[in-house]
């Protein structure tokens, strides 16, 4: 089999080039970026693409597969930039697919497609994916599951998978997610136990996690079975307020959530942290998927429990790690952090 993934240098993408490489079916992988890695990998060959503006189909052309995963997270003060390359380019690689005659897509969906949802009990596949519509990422990300449910409509010879996960993490994504998500002023060594005094405790703060390879396993399977529809993937157990107070030894103390929202709006609206408020308020009402679907039709069970994932992505902040690809080194800040800060945080990509 011949595999094009888009979006093949980050995070997810990284460990889906290196679960299909242990696969004997699999024969070759393109890895499509905007830039491109000094990363190698087994059966991997790249080639350097942006979803918004190249044509994609001679990629295509010949795969047997497309896996999805480009997706813009900044910037989040200009949601025009991010719909144009997350709603505008999936549609774009959609219609290449078609037109390459590609057999199989598979989408990086994820939690965030889902409407508010229930903390106490899993909600299955058919729970509403409308998002939560003032965070620009799960307003996205339910936008591109109603352009799927048309494409699936009009292209019934092409197998459609959607992958759900919750919160993907591993060692070498930390300097990554530190950047889209808290910002040059995160000091690494506070992910040191002890070092953060108290986790605050917030009606809603129920969330599922993974670890990038378990993800990148589900991706395998999503690509070399017979399965369509969608699939929910997390691990075990549901973190909430006491368990990351456990990882980061610390205490939790009850907070109300008005004031901490106005506080991280204060500090979006400045500059100073580049995750808007809006995906904060998408967070507490994330719903806690029930993962049975993927564990007896995919065939997928985590190696890794949610703790691992998390522990993983802490390891990784304390000692600096990440992978030679653009999205990944530890260095793309820039020395002290600088590029962050010239740029914009939350303003541009």
């Amino acid at each position: 089999m011949h595999i094009v993934i888009t979006g093949a240098t980050g995070n997810v993408g990284t460990s889906v080039i290196e679960a299909l490489a242990e696969d004997p079916t699999v024969t070759s992988v393109l890895g499509l970026a905007r830039r491109l890695p000094k990363w190698q990998a087994p059966k991997t060959q790249w080639a350097q693409a942006d979803v918004t503006r190249d044509d994609l189909a001679p990629h295509l052309r010949g795969a047997d597969a497309l896996v999805h995963l480009a997706w813009l997270f900044q910037p989040t003060h200009d949601p025009v930039a991010t719909w144009r390359s997350n709603v505008g380019g999936s549609i774009r690689v959609f219609a290449a697919a078609a037109e390459a005659g590609v057999r199989t897509l598979v989408y990086a969906s994820s939690v965030g497609a889902y409407s508010p949802g229930p903390k106490d009990r899993p909600v299955d596949e058919s729970w509403p994916t409308h998002g939560w519509p003032t965070a620009g990422y799960t307003r996205e990300k339910a936008y591109v599951e109603r352009v799927l449910d048309t494409f699936e409509r009009d292209e019934r010879d092409i197998r459609v998978v959607r992958l759900r996960p919750g919160f993907i993490f591993k060692r070498e994504s930390a300097a990554e997610q530190r950047r889209l998500f808290a910002g040059p002023l995160l000091l690494n060594g506070l992910a040191r136990p002890g070092l953060i005094p108290a986790v605050p405790d917030l009606a809603g703060l129920r969330f599922q996690a993974l670890h990038s390879a378990d993800a990148g396993e589900a991706y395998r399977l999503a690509v070399t079975r017979d399965v369509r529809g969608a699939f929910n993937l997390a691990a075990d157990p549901v973190i909430d307020a006491e368990q990351l107070a456990e990882l980061l030894g610390a205490r939790t103390v009850t907070v109300r959530t008005a004031p901490l929202r106005a506080a991280l709006a204060t500090a979006w609206q400045l500059h100073l942290l580049p995750a808007s408020p809006h995906l904060f308020d998408a967070v507490l009402r994330l719903p806690i998927m029930d993962v049975t679907r993927a564990r007896t039709e995919l065939g997928w069970s985590p190696r890794h429990s949610a703790l691992d994932a998390i522990r993983a992505f802490l390891d990784g902040l304390r000692q600096g790690a990440g992978l030679d690809t653009p999205p990944l080194t530890p260095d793309a800040g820039g020395p002290w952090r600088l590029r962050e800060f010239l740029t914009g945080i939350g303003h541009r990509p």
